[in-house]
């Protein structure tokens, strides 16, 4: 598997961003956390002048062979179905890619449908139709999550050739919130209970299925020998998506790109990814905090702030698409925003 060197951003440039940030005609800290997220991007980009180059949203779709097991509301072809209405510019995440600029792919990563031949937008990495059943077996074997972090990885530096710099991550696949939860309560140490929340829609009743299904499933990974290792969990109960995914966190990490991270799905690769890398997080813009339940123990897993709270829940990357322009504010306010001494604005008190 492609090793990943991501290094932490040299703290060098750290004095002469806060002094720029803090020179701005406003009171110290005034602007809140867009002052931290300019010093961050100004960082990453080892530049007291950042820009914010071609950006681009991933949205990677695959299938989950527990979901015929009851862990979702919706049917598994939803996946397909909504992999269509990306490619058709017709759903959220579309709306809001449009509105601030982003580019946006879809990446095929494991869906159970064949979608023909090349289609625009569309990156076809497909490795299986979908994984395997995580109740009865490992969702997919080590070569197949390796294969799918590679893939990831290549799809961001062909991005960063084409002159990206900021990436924003969704998913879309029916059960992934399922895998999301054993993901963050192997990872996080988080009680599954606390992991575990409706995902599309589960009443009372499905809930607690689900929460009992999953229980299962730990129970045959740990009676199998099975430990918290990142990789042998993202192994054991991850979507081809999420493997996916995290190869191209990693990917953009190591090619010191902005990583913008959605909700609870693309939190749990973060998280994975984290674990393999932890200088990944100084690169991690994280973009909302969502409604599902288990999101709050990722961040706290993380130590991450999230910039935005708008009760979301949807996925797709809709959480990073509606923060991009909160970054584009922060390096606008670093370029363009006087100081004291260029407006002739006094500030002493």
């Amino acid at each position: 598997m492609h090793s990943f060197e991501i290094a932490a951003p040299d703290r060098g440039l750290e004095n002469a961003l806060r002094n720029k940030v803090d020179r701005k005609t406003k009171p110290l800290g005034a602007l809140g956390q867009l002052e931290s997220l300019a010093v961050q991007i100004g960082l990453i980009q080892q530049s007291l002048a950042p820009q914010l180059s071609n950006p681009q949203m991933l949205v990677f779709a695959g299938d989950h062979g527990a979901a015929k097991a009851g862990v979702s509301v919706y049917p598994q072809d939803v996946t397909w179905q909504m992999v269509e209405n990306f490619l058709a510019g017709g759903a959220a995440i579309n709306v809001f890619a449009r509105q601030n600029g982003l580019g946006l792919s879809v990446v095929d990563a494991g869906v159970a449908h064949d979608f023909g031949d090349e289609r625009d937008g569309l990156i076809d990495l497909k490795i299986a139709h979908g994984t395997a059943n995580y109740l009865e077996q490992p969702a997919m074997s080590v070569a197949q999550c390796a294969q799918a972090i590679e893939q990831g990885a290549g799809v961001v530096l062909g991005l960063a050739a084409a002159g990206c710099n900021v990436v924003g991550f969704g998913e879309m696949g029916i059960g992934n919130t399922a895998s999301a939860s054993l993901i963050t309560h192997c990872l996080s140490g988080a009680p599954l209970a606390e992991c575990v929340g409706r995902g599309t829609g589960l009443d009372d009743a499905g809930l607690a299925r689900k929460e009992a299904l999953l229980a299962r499933a730990l129970s045959r990974y740990r009676a199998a020998g099975g430990e918290d290792d990142a990789f042998a969990v993202l192994a054991e109960f991850g979507g081809f998506e999420i493997a996916t995914m995290v190869g191209a966190m990693l990917a953009a990490a190591e090619a010191k790109m902005v990583l913008l991270i959605d909700g609870f799905i693309v939190g749990a690769a973060a998280l994975v990814a984290s674990k393999l890398a932890p200088e990944l997080l100084d690169y991690c813009v994280f973009c909302h905090r969502s409604a599902e339940a288990g999101h709050a123990a990722q961040l706290r897993a993380m130590q991450a702030e999230p910039l935005l709270d708008l009760g979301l829940r949807l996925g797709e990357g809709t959480g990073a698409a509606l923060a991009y322009p909160l970054l584009q504010a922060a390096v606008n306010f670093l370029n363009e925003m006087a100081s004291f001494e260029s407006a002739g604005v006094s500030d002493q008190t």
